[in-house]
């Protein structure tokens, strides 16, 4: 039993000097960014592009001044291929406010008393087994209650206002366009992430190629940071493994 708990030690030990480590290596030195060009969003603004279908080669007049093509003065300019970039806009107010209370009460009382029992109670008082002033009469006497009560309140709150350029990543067999998007901001010992990923329609995305939150299908909105302040707000790893096994 002792080699056991000296070999989980030993194990729990290495883990948090690895741990330890770990943290050790960015003690004065910037929280690292991400290398750009290694996501998702890269790999598809650098692969080759579709080809037009022959059908609309055809409609094309190259002796015409004006043309159809995204890049012509009345063009659509909106994203619809893989590798195309268009503008998140995300805007979050939002506010919840439940309230619920809950009361319960509950009493009992049983009374039972044996009086005549084919002569028994007599035989058993006569007998001197009861002690002094005892009888069969009132033999038993319970009661009971209990009451209990609880109240609950949640209050939430909030407002997110970010923008964020996203790419198309693929082009589903539907025409739904898979976008993603990332971006990091340092700023002196903090890195701030955003991220988002989701669906959408081409149709929703308007004449400014951009398109709203609530219009992203499976949308997965991430926002956060890493670096000294993010550490001091989070609990100590001793802390966190303390949470996790203490029973209390």
């Amino acid at each position: 039993m002792r080699k056991a708990m000296r070999l989980v030690g030993c194990i729990f030990g290495s883990a948090l000097l690895v741990g330890g480590c770990t943290r050790l290596e960015e003690v004065g030195r910037l929280p690292q960014l991400s290398v750009p060009g290694s996501g998702n969003e890269a790999i598809a603004m650098a692969s080759a592009p579709f080809p037009a279908s022959m059908e609309h080669m055809r409609h094309r007049d190259a002796a015409s001044l004006w043309t159809s093509g995204r890049q012509s003065l009345l063009g659509d300019r909106r994203a619809q291929a893989r590798g195309d970039i268009l503008t998140v806009m995300i805007e979050i107010d939002d506010s919840a406010n439940i309230s619920n209370t809950s009361g319960r009460s509950r009493s009992g009382s049983e009374n039972l008393g044996i009086s005549d029992l084919f002569g028994l109670p007599e035989r058993i008082e006569n007998s001197g087994i009861l002690p002094d002033g005892a009888d069969l009469s009132s033999a038993a006497d319970l009661s009971s209650s209990s009451a209990s009560s609880g109240q609950g309140r949640v209050t939430r709150n909030e407002e997110l206002t970010l923008r964020i350029a996203a790419t198309v990543t693929d082009v589903l067999p539907n025409g739904v366009l898979r976008i993603e998007g990332t971006q990091e901001v340092r700023v002196n010992f903090e890195v701030r992430e955003l991220t988002i990923t989701g669906f959408v329609r081409p149709e929703d995305i308007t004449r400014q190629n951009a398109i709203t939150y609530d219009k992203i299908a499976a949308a997965r909105i991430s926002y956060g940071g890493r670096g000294h302040i993010s550490d001091v707000q989070q609990p100590r790893y001793g802390q966190q493994v303390a949470d996790i096994l203490l029973p209390f």
